[in-house]
């Protein structure tokens, strides 16, 4: 076996480098003390140290008190916003300001402070406004419209701006943002959707609106309660974002159609390039919906790869099948289609057999449009 030891010498030599090291050690120490004022952590606390937003939206402070400069952030900025975005030493307050959920489930996003090289993290959760909506089975909701809000919402609406005759000949113009020199041809109240066709400067104003948003398949539904007076024809359709092919081959689709001249007939029609008025074979039927001008009724289509079937209150009305050729003359709905609502006037078909301008102002009344998908 072999022994380890050291000499009295190497002792001697061993302890110097010990206390050299150490003197080194204590050098250092006091000079970075010197780089970093005061020694201490860095220090932030905020209060509260969550927040709960309703649907509806809402602006929420923070206290945020520090020793140090800071930095806040949302990460989610599209819908939560925070203000200011930094502070320094003592105590701050904090705005967090969060718009209005629209969806139709709840939101989460996380508002961060950063100080050097820590964090802390605020919880910020928004429910949302639950409808108690019955989905079609095997469906879930995706979008509503509902016109609860004072205001017609520019998020899910688009006018269009048309002069008379533009299409099928009819009479009205439609302007733009539903309004005319202060006259309103689409507005909300109490919860309901006004479109109103009136005479105005020698000539008939009336409003179209096209959902911003487009769906591919769907459950789409509306309430609605039809105008009164012959001349007026008030639809509920859908038409899709590409227009390239040109109609009728782009496709379209009427969920509800009525002519005043036939009041409380309401109709489903699609057209197709194969299928469409122009040439007498598009599909359509026609039934009497006893009220549909006095009271609400709920008009839908359920749409999907195969068929199209549209239902009055529920129950099923006209029915087109997917051919399953592959032919897009036949079956153009494989592509996304947007909603339209719109009051027209006269035309080739309301005002076949003239119109009666005692009738105006005359208004379609809108509850609401829902759009569900399958889940």
């Amino acid at each position: 076996m072999r022994s380890w030891y050291l000499s009295n010498e190497n002792m001697r030599k061993l302890l110097s480098i010990f206390l050299f090291a150490a003197a080194g050690f204590l050098s250092c120490a006091s000079s970075c003390e010197k780089e970093k004022p005061g020694g201490a952590a860095k220090t932030v606390t905020v209060s509260p140290t969550s927040l709960s937003i309703p649907p509806e939206g809402a602006a929420e402070t923070l206290s945020v008190t520090a020793d140090c400069d800071w930095g806040i952030t949302a990460d989610d900025k599209s819908w939560c916003v925070v203000t200011p975005t930094g502070g320094g030493a003592g105590t701050s307050t904090v705005t967090v300001e969060v718009a209005k959920n629209s969806a139709y489930e709840a939101r989460n996003t996380n508002v961060v402070i950063r100080f050097g090289a820590e964090t802390i993290t605020v919880p910020v959760e928004q429910g949302f406004t639950d409808l108690e909506i019955v989905a079609p089975e095997g469906y879930s909701l995706v979008w509503a419209e509902e016109f609860t809000d004072s205001e017609i919402s520019k998020t899910n609406w688009r006018f269009e701006n048309w002069a008379p005759g533009r299409v099928n000949n009819e009479l009205q113009r439609y302007v733009a943002g539903g309004v005319l020199d202060g006259n309103r041809t689409a507005f909300l109240e109490n919860g309901v959707l006004h479109i109103r066709a009136m005479k105005y400067n020698g000539q008939v104003i009336s409003a179209r609106m096209n959902s911003t948003e487009s769906w591919l398949y769907g459950y789409i539904e509306a309430r609605i309660q039809l105008p009164k007076g012959k001349g007026t024809w008030p639809a509920f359709w859908m038409m899709p974002d590409d227009l390239s092919q040109g109609w009728p081959a782009c496709g379209e689709i009427d969920i509800l159609e009525e002519v005043g001249v036939n009041p409380n007939y309401t109709s489903s029609s699609i057209h197709t390039k194969r299928y469409n008025h122009m040439i007498n074979t598009h599909k359509t039927k026609e039934i009497y919906t006893p009220g549909a001008e006095d009271e609400f009724h709920v008009y839908a289509v359920e749409w999907t790869p195969d068929y199209l079937q549209f239902y009055t209150d529920g129950a099923p009305q006209m029915r087109f099948a997917n051919d399953g050729t592959g032919n897009n003359d036949t079956w153009p709905f494989n592509k996304k289609f947007y909603v339209i609502l719109n009051l027209a006037w006269g035309g080739d078909w309301g005002g076949w057999d003239g119109v009666d301008e005692s009738a105006l102002p005359c208004t379609l009344l809108v509850d609401y449009v829902r759009v569900f998908q399958k889940k």
